[in-house]
């Protein structure tokens, strides 16, 4: 049964993406609000990730566990990807995030997690840039058996990347200041501290590495060298911290509840160094940015009015935790016992599940680069009817 939900979600993400790549999403977004099933995603969401910190170690250290297939961990492992690559496409829209209701808190607090994994990885050169072999956000036909080991590599870049997908989300959040819940403000400004994890992003920019001494910049999906003429360029990520600074720094109700006490205070104003003249043009916007820091730098701003009594607080990471607190190795074996040790026709039938949901026509829909003759080099438009892999400009 989960496996079939999986389905359903890949099928709702190729979807979103190739709508979203048209400018037809509406229709998806209105069903995922009117059922609200918003709130199931988010729910699914942090379950995966409680699964892979909690239970997945434990797999991989069981000296018993001997998989004829490593491929349903696969799938668990890529459901995380899948449900927040649908999130950061339908999140653009004010009515799917107010659809989130109280959930809206459990989404930002696992936002936060995977920035302050991304702020901790840019702090060490070496976990910065995955390696050239690196599991890319797009789909996948994964084989049927990789060791454990493998697995846990793959899953280590699959964090990098959908800590980046985080990111997009929490500035989509952002957007919606005005009409987020109170409590959903608070969390993000006091009790997590986004502005200066913000900071810390615009520092260290874990997307952006030298190599050989050119520099590398993840976008799409993969590391790109950078050719000089565009080094000062704004990337999409970039964009993304600098959008939710402003949201989270300049909004009335923000700067009313925000605390810009001297370590605040101090962090925030490093943005001024990054604040140069090409980066406004890119984006005009930060001229207010810059105005407001400015105006900080010489002003003691009035403490936050402490106006919140009653908080809300998120629930499904607690609720998940403390339901199964002591049971992790248990639900490790139960897992390899039912469902990591498919029989040879479960396999087969679930590999070809696989196949047809990801047929090659729709690969070839969501891939971000038009296929290339083998010849020549030109955009190519016929494929070899014998190994389906190649692609020539003419026969």
């Amino acid at each position: 049964r989960w496996l079939q939900q999986h389905e359903c979600v890949e099928k709702l993400n190729m979807h979103a993406i190739l709508s979203a790549s048209t400018g037809q999403e509406q229709l998806l977004t209105e069903l995922l609000v009117t059922y609200a099933k918003i709130p199931v995603l988010i729910g699914e969401l942090i379950s995966v990730e409680i699964w892979k910190h909690k239970v997945f170690p434990v797999l991989c250290r069981l000296e018993d566990f001997k998989p004829r297939s490593t491929f349903p961990i696969y799938v668990v492992l890529h459901h995380e990807a899948s449900i927040i690559n649908l999130l950061e496409t339908v999140f653009f829209y004010k009515e799917v995030c107010e659809s989130a209701e109280d959930s809206i808190l459990d989404l930002i607090d696992y936002c936060h997690r995977k920035l302050t994994l991304l702020t901790a990885r840019s702090a060490n050169e070496q976990t910065r840039l995955p390696p050239c072999s690196s599991w890319e956000m797009g789909p996948k036909i994964p084989r049927l058996f990789v060791p454990p080991q493998e697995l846990q590599n793959q899953a280590e870049t699959m964090e990098f990347e959908i800590s980046l997908k985080a990111l997009s989300v929490l500035r989509y959040i952002t957007d919606q200041v005005e009409s987020l819940p109170l409590s959903a403000l608070t969390r993000m400004l006091n009790t997590h501290n986004l502005p200066c994890l913000l900071v810390e992003l615009v520092e260290h920019c874990p997307w952006s590495c030298r190599e050989a001494g050119k520099l590398k910049k993840f976008e799409n999906g993969a590391w790109h060298v950078v050719p000089p003429e565009d080094q000062v360029k704004m990337t999409k990520l970039d964009g993304q911290v600098w959008l939710a600074l402003l949201n989270l720094l300049l909004s009335p109700e923000c700067q009313r509840k925000y605390h810009f006490d001297g370590f605040n205070k101090s962090q925030l104003l490093k943005l001024r160094a990054f604040l140069t003249d090409i980066l406004i043009d890119q984006l005009p916007n930060l001229v207010e940015m810059q105005r407001f820091l400015s105006h900080l730098a010489v002003t003691e701003p009035a403490p936050p009015k402490k106006d919140l009594v009653l908080e809300q607080v998120p629930v499904i990471w607690d609720h998940i935790l403390k339901k199964n607190s002591g049971k992790w190795e248990a639900i490790a074996k139960h897992q390899v016992k039912h469902i990591f040790s498919p029989t040879e026709e479960e396999l087969q039938l679930q590999a070809r599940r696989w196949a047809q949901t990801y047929s090659l026509d729709m690969m070839e829909a969501l891939a971000p680069d038009k296929p290339r003759c083998r010849v020549c080099g030109a955009e190519a438009a016929k494929r070899c009817s014998r190994c389906r892999n190649e692609w020539y400009c003419a026969r």
